[in-house]
């Protein structure tokens, strides 16, 4: 199984970005995802998170600027980035799979990861 990210980028202050995540080599759908991020001397860090029922979650730092959905029959998992600030540069992993406990406020690490995408936000 491969998770596959792009849409990474260098973008200015203000700017958007779409990351993508395909997962490949797996037979069943993935309805559930996540997205961390791993900025330098920093530990890394949930991003957003996505369950079977789509309910969402966001870290603080990024409410109301990002926004994670995912197309399970596509097995792709997307993090829409707006308003991006110098402070959210980091190479972004995904991570993805199957959400099976029935308490949407899991947070559960999935099964699968991603190679980072790199994200540079300059001033």
């Amino acid at each position: 199984v491969q998770l596959q990210a792009s849409g990474g980028g260098l973008v200015q202050a203000g700017g958007s970005l779409r990351l993508s995540c395909a997962a490949s080599g797996i037979s069943s759908s993935i309805n559930g995802g996540a997205w961390y991020r791993e900025a330098p001397g920093k530990d890394r860090e949930l991003v957003a998170h996505i369950t079977k029922s789509g309910h969402t979650k966001y870290a603080e730092f990024v409410k109301g600027r990002f926004t994670i959905s995912r197309d399970s029959a596509k097995k792709i998992v997307y993090l829409q980035m707006s308003s991006l600030k110098p402070e959210d540069t980091a190479l972004y992993y995904c991570n993805a799979g199957h959400f099976y406990s029935d308490d949407d406020d899991d947070l559960t690490i999935y099964e699968y990861w991603g190679h980072g995408t790199q994200v540079t936000v300059s001033s």
